[in-house]
């Protein structure tokens, strides 16, 4: 059985989680010996614990592989992360069979999605028609994602996630080949080689910096405030967006409360939101969503929920692309290699999507001991096509939100999204483009 390093601090989040939220439920893999954690080589060190490592390190395992993946926190308990399973990232749970341990967990599911404009309502994207085993969207905490994830690779023998090993740089041979990491851990600094290093470290990579590889950026016109307010069974739980007033506000429904995206202007927050005080900020919520601002049998509004700024996480939007993914034993994928919007809810799905790529064409040259460039390249090249067509949707979709920003009278609804709505063929097409994304990857069979 591979091995997970716990921490007193980690069960005590998973243990909060449980209290906090009944249903959700934190899967924890057994705890590592402290022989295991000296271990300094292995076949592939993935950097960073989130879905793109947490799967690759699944999967290389899977095919008998050493994997190490380093996570410089304690635990994966951290709110306002993506948290919707897309239809693509279901099935290749199913394909590796644990789809149904997987939907045992707490979730909600959402097969259709509407967006409120201006008071009216617009269907965009039915879910039911993909070919795939499970037409929705599962929606719930990353961390429990993550837990699953981490508690599955632990069955494979090969597989060792460290946590709170932060990684401060990379190790090189005299050939400027990367061979290994630094990190800082509880007990010092550290170094693991490896014959490949694999940044999945997000959208602030250390990997990435340290490597100087090349990053194309995208000018973004939005920020993303994130909160929760509670909901009530009688909330609708498939209205996702909605638009009005200058606002837009995206409610992802939990199982006792929303998490809410307010969207707004870039930087604005600083300059113009906080300036004009919180309860301008909570009549702005309560007019771009009635049924927040409407007083409950107390007398009190949801919206009367947010009580101090601190309450309130900013999401600094980021839109960009590394022009080469790898140098000779280097590699990044997800957000390392391209940081996407939160529209569409579609990173964490893509992110995978890398990880699935990756492990099919890493896995039959890793043991030999060498990863060359073409092979590397190879990843790129497949992967490299569907992030930019996703992220061109993505800024298209920004263009439109930065027109409704900017205006704080009441919206009229696009012509076109009149005309499109009710075409049970466009919500289809959004709904595949959304649930399965540009070229989804499959799991090859044992």
């Amino acid at each position: 059985m591979g091995w997970v390093e716990s921490s007193t601090s980690f069960q005590k989040a998973c243990l909060y989680s449980r209290l906090t939220q009944p249903r959700t439920i934190a899967t924890l893999a057994p705890p590592m010996t402290p022989s295991a954690a000296e271990s300094a080589k292995t076949g592939c060190c993935i950097v960073g614990g989130g879905p793109a490592g947490m799967m690759l390190g699944y999967l290389l395992a899977r095919d008998g592989h050493q994997v190490t993946v380093l996570e410089k926190h304690k635990d994966f308990f951290r709110d306002f992360r993506g948290d919707t399973i897309h239809p693509s990232t279901l099935e290749l749970m199913y394909e590796l069979g644990i789809l149904d341990a997987f939907l045992a967990l707490p979730h909600q599911q959402i097969s259709a999605f509407t967006l409120a404009i201006g008071g009216e309502y617009f269907p965009i994207a039915d879910l039911t028609h993909l070919p795939t085993h499970s037409k929705f969207v599962a929606l719930m905490p990353q961390w429990d994602f993550l837990n699953f994830l981490a508690t599955q690779a632990a069955k494979f023998p090969t597989f060792h996630l460290l946590m709170e090993h932060e990684v401060t740089s990379l190790i090189e041979d005299n050939n400027n080949r990367v061979i290994g990491v630094r990190a800082n851990t509880p007990s010092g600094p550290t170094e693991i080689r490896a014959t490949l290093v694999v940044g999945c470290d997000g959208r602030q990579s250390t990997s990435r910096a340290a490597a100087g590889l090349p990053l194309h950026e995208t000018g973004v016109p939005i920020d993303v405030l994130w909160f929760r307010l509670s909901r009530l069974e009688t909330d609708p739980s498939n209205v996702l967006g909605n638009a009005n007033y200058g606002t837009f506000a995206v409610l992802i429904p939990r199982d006792d409360y929303f998490q809410c995206a307010f969207l707004i202007a870039k930087d604005s927050l600083a300059t113009s939101i906080q300036p004009a005080g919180l309860p301008a900020f909570r009549a702005c919520i309560a007019r771009l969503v009635p049924f927040l601002g409407a007083s409950g049998s107390d007398g009190k509004a949801r919206v009367d929920e947010l009580t101090d700024w601190d309450q309130v996480k900013l999401l600094s939007v980021q839109i960009n692309r590394l022009t080469q993914w790898h140098r000779p034993g280097l590699l990044c994928i997800g957000d390392a290699a391209h940081a996407m919007s939160p529209v569409g809810g579609i990173g964490i799905n893509l992110a995978i999507q890398d990880a699935v790529a990756a492990a099919r064409i890493l896995s039959p040259v890793l043991g030999s001991g060498i990863v060359t460039q073409l092979t590397l390249g190879h990843i790129q090249h497949r992967r490299e096509l569907p992030t930019r067509i996703t992220q061109f949707f993505q800024v298209m979709v920004h263009g439109f939100l930065s027109k409704i920003l900017g205006n704080p009278a009441p919206i009229k609804p696009p012509l076109l999204l009149r005309l499109l709505s009710p075409h049970p063929f466009f919500r289809r097409l959004l709904a595949r483009f959304i649930g399965m994304g540009v070229r989804p990857e499959h799991i090859q069979p044992h």
